[in-house]
């Protein structure tokens, strides 16, 4: 009696995990036998890969584009003196320093407009 108490729990929370699963999303295939069967959707990330790849991006394309109109010198004052400032100041300090991509990026708009 307690082996099949046992199959019985384990396919009691089998079941209850692919609830979980169904609940959050599915969609309906069809077997080659003719049954139809739920099977759960993946869940989808609240933002897209795209739009993260964007913003990016974005931060690399400004964080060159001051450095290259104020110069790195000035640039490097400007985030240290950002630095001294409050905790979210310094978490904008943190973001905006140079950073390889950004430097390399630099350069080669000097290059070109020399």
């Amino acid at each position: 009696m307690t082996v099949k108490q046992v199959e019985f729990d384990q396919r009691v929370t089998r079941l209850n995990k692919k609830h979980a699963k169904l609940s959050r999303g599915y969609r309906a295939t069809m077997r080659k036998d003719g049954l139809v069967v739920m099977k759960p959707q993946r869940v989808k990330s609240a933002v897209p890969a795209k739009v993260l790849l964007m913003c990016l991006f974005g931060l690399f394309a400004f964080k060159t584009f001051l450095m290259t109109s104020l110069g790195t010198s000035a640039y490097e004052f400007r985030v240290d003196s950002l630095a001294q400032g409050t905790t979210v100041e310094k978490a904008g300090a943190w973001v905006m320093q140079i950073d390889p991509v950004s430097e390399f990026l630099a350069a080669q708009i000097d290059r070109f407009t020399s």
